[in-house]
């Protein structure tokens, strides 16, 4: 449970009680679905690191389950539609490390907040961790359609989290997408084998301390 934001607080305490209201909730649901899901979850979880994004099967990962095709097809849509779910839990943890945790990635505490550009480059940092590690499941989310990952719920808050800490800047809300081009899964998967990923960093924290 996230600790309430009362008393004195940092500089940032206003945004993040905005921020609240666009973190990801995790899934409401019936007892039987949560297990189901559980599940599903954990077969597709297996079968990925198996057999990778591209060999994975919506039949395999239902009869691994044990659960009905059609269900997984409601429940979950396609490949892609289990990628976002899959990945939803670790965006969580990011998203409370951003709103409760120590800084600079979180906000700080009473005696005061770091700098908007250590926040920003903790974040770029903290993301680029996350990316790299589902680098395959991230791009199948942000890929499935066109304008997928501007979709993503998970997409707007960092989105909004990274306006909030440019507010000084003449185009805030432009200068976050911006950020948030050079960390897209396409992107980043597009470019590691010719750069890898230290360059792929160094580059994403320049962009970030000249926006800041």
């Amino acid at each position: 449970m996230p600790p309430e934001i009362s008393g004195p607080q940092s500089g940032y305490a206003r945004p993040t009680e905005e921020l609240l209201t666009w973190r990801t909730a995790p899934p409401k649901e019936r007892a039987d679905a949560a297990r189901n899901r559980v599940a599903v979850l954990a077969a597709a979880a297996a079968l990925f690191r198996e057999r990778g994004v591209d060999g994975l099967s919506m039949d395999a990962v239902a009869a691994a389950a044990g659960v009905g095709k059609g269900t997984l097809f409601r429940r979950f849509g396609d490949k892609a539609g289990l990628a976002v779910a899959l990945l939803d839990e670790r965006e969580r943890a990011l998203q409370e490390a951003i709103l409760f945790g120590p800084p600079p990635l979180g906000p700080g505490g009473r005696e005061g907040a770091p700098a908007p550009v250590e926040r920003v480059r903790a974040f770029v940092s903290a993301y680029l961790d996350y990316l790299l590690d589902h680098l395959d499941l991230v791009r199948m989310s942000e890929t499935a359609a066109p304008g997928a990952r501007y979709r993503i719920g998970a997409y707007r808050f960092w989105h909004r989290h990274l306006a909030l800490l440019l507010a000084g800047r003449p185009d805030p809300e432009a200068d976050a997408h911006t950020m948030l081009a050079v960390l897209a899964a396409e992107h980043v998967h597009g470019v590691l084998g010719e750069v890898g990923p230290d360059r792929v960093r160094r580059a994403a924290l320049a962009l970030a301390d000249a926006l800041t």
